[in-house]
């Protein structure tokens, strides 16, 4: 499997920082640094160290392609209602079969499908 680096947003969790963690993935945790941490600066931090922004936040899309913001790739998940475990095996079976295609794209995860941009 394709090892990650990942900067992962606050509002993805905690459960989904451990099982990227325990799979061998480089992880940042945007909770662990500054919760309330800008957008912008968030995108700008993973950028500068060549991380793929895990996130559930949507404004990441308007970022990157309404004000053209740099990324080394986003992957967005669209689970607004979902609770950990859901959020971790989506992420499980996201980076089982799509690992090695999430860095430098634009990814949105949706009703069980990946949209690569």
């Amino acid at each position: 499997m394709t090892s990650l680096r990942l900067l992962v947003d606050a509002e993805v969790g905690r459960a989904v920082e451990n099982w990227l963690r325990s799979a061998g993935h480089g992880v940042a945790s945007v909770r662990e640094r500054d919760p309330r941490m800008p957008d912008p600066e968030v995108l700008a931090w993973a950028a500068a160290e060549a991380r793929v922004v895990l996130t559930m936040d949507k404004d990441f899309g308007e970022l990157v392609f309404r004000d053209g913001a740099a990324h080394a790739g986003v992957l967005l998940l669209r689970l607004e209602d979902a609770d950990s475990a859901e959020k971790v095996r989506a992420v499980q079976a996201i980076v089982g079969s799509f690992a090695h295609e999430l860095p430098g794209q634009f990814c949105v995860f949706q009703d069980g499908q990946l949209r690569i941009r």
